[in-house]
C-alpha cells in the first residue's frame, strides 16, 4: 500500500472551518477567499475519500468522518506549529497577561487571540475578564502586560490607542417592554461599570427616574434578565442579540455616547507582549473594515 501524506495547509483549513462554522470566517482568519477555502476542503476530502462537512445554503455540519479527523488534525497542527516556532521564532515565547472587558472578549476577541496563539504556539496567553475600572486599577498595580478598556470618546486626553468604536444603544425584550415605566428598570453590572454610569448619567440628564432592577456580574446573566422582561440594559450595537430589540427616543430614552475600546501597554513591555499588541490592533482594524 502506497504511503499517504496529509497536507498541513489542508488540515489547517479543515480545522478552521470547524472552529468558525463558516467558509467565509475561515477565509478571513486564514487570509484566503471563500472559494479558495472551498477548494482546499474539496482537495482534502478527495485525498481522504470521505466527506467531512454536510453543507446547505443555511447550515454547515461536520460529519462523523470529520469528527474522527478533528482531534488528530489538531494534534498534527500543534506539533507542526510548535516545531516551526522553535526553529524560526524561538524569541517569540513566554507569557503575556491581558485584561479585557467581558462583553468585548465575548464578541470580538476570541478569534483574534486564537489566530495569535496558532501563529505563536510557544506563547502562553493569560486572559482575565473584568469591569473596566477594575482592569485599570489592576493594570496600574502591575498585574497586566496589556489591557483593553472602555472609555468615552469625548475625553480630551487618552491613555493607550483606540482599537474599536461603535454606537451604544438601549436594549429591551421588545419595544413594548421599554415604555410606560414611571422609573426605568435597569439591568446593569456591579459598580464600577462604564456602561452603568453612562446609562444613569444619561437618564439623570433628561430628568427621567430610574431604578436598579437587576445586577449581574456576567453578560449572559444580564441578557437573560432582559429576555425575561426584568428591565433594559445598554450594549454596543453589534452585540445586540437577534432575540432582543434596540430602542431609543421612541421609548422616551436618551441618546448615548459611542463606546470606545483602547489598548494600553505596560511600561517595559516584552517583545512578545508588544507583538501581541500589534496583532490585536491590526486584527481589530481589519474587523472594522478600516
Amino acid at each position: 500500500m502506497a504511503l499517504r501524506n496529509l497536507d498541513v495547509d489542508l488540515l489547517r483549513c479543515f480545522v478552521t472551518i470547524a472552529d468558525t462554522g463558516s467558509f467565509t470566517r475561515a477565509g478571513e482568519r486564514l487570509g484566503r477567499t471563500q472559494s479558495a477555502i472551498s477548494l482546499q476542503l474539496k482537495r482534502l476530502e478527495e485525498q481522504l475519500g470521505r466527506t467531512l462537512f454536510v453543507r446547505s445554503p443555511r447550515s454547515l455540519a461536520i460529519t462523523p468522518n470529520g469528527e474522527r479527523l478533528i482531534g488528530p488534525a489538531r494534534q498534527i497542527l500543534r506539533l507542526h506549529d510548535a516545531t516551526v516556532a522553535e526553529m524560526f521564532e524561538p524569541d517569540i515565547a513566554g507569557s503575556v497577561r491581558i485584561g479585557v472587558p467581558e462583553d468585548f472578549a465575548t464578541a470580538h476577541l476570541p478569534s483574534v487571540l486564537a489566530a495569535f496563539a496558532e501563529a505563536h504556539p510557544l506563547v502562553e496567553l493569560e486572559v482575565t475578564c473584568d469591569l473596566t475600572l477594575n482592569l485599570l486599577e489592576r493594570f496600574h498595580a502591575g498585574h497586566f502586560d496589556l489591557v483593553l478598556v472602555k472609555r468615552q470618546p469625548t475625553q480630551e486626553r487618552h491613555e493607550g490607542v483606540r482599537v474599536w468604536r461603535e454606537p451604544l444603544v438601549w436594549v429591551a425584550r421588545d419595544r413594548k417592554s421599554a415604555v410606560d415605566y414611571s422609573r426605568v428598570p435597569l439591568v446593569v453590572s456591579p459598580e464600577p461599570c462604564v456602561y452603568r454610569k453612562r446609562a444613569t448619567e444619561a437618564l439623570d440628564a433628561m430628568g427621567r427616574p430610574w431604578r436598579t432592577a437587576y445586577t449581574s456580574t456576567s453578560l449572559a446573566g444580564s441578557l437573560s434578565a432582559v429576555r425575561a422582561g426584568l428591565g433594559i440594559t445598554v450594549l454596543p450595537l453589534e452585540m445586540v442579540p437577534s432575540s432582543l430589540t434596540a430602542v431609543g427616543p421612541e421609548a422616551g430614552l436618551p441618546a448615548l455616547y459611542d463606546t470606545e475600546i483602547a489598548l494600553i501597554e505596560a511600561a517595559g513591555l516584552s517583545d512578545t507582549a508588544h507583538r501581541l499588541a500589534q496583532h490585536i490592533i491590526a486584527a481589530l482594524e481589519r474587523g472594522r473594515g478600516t
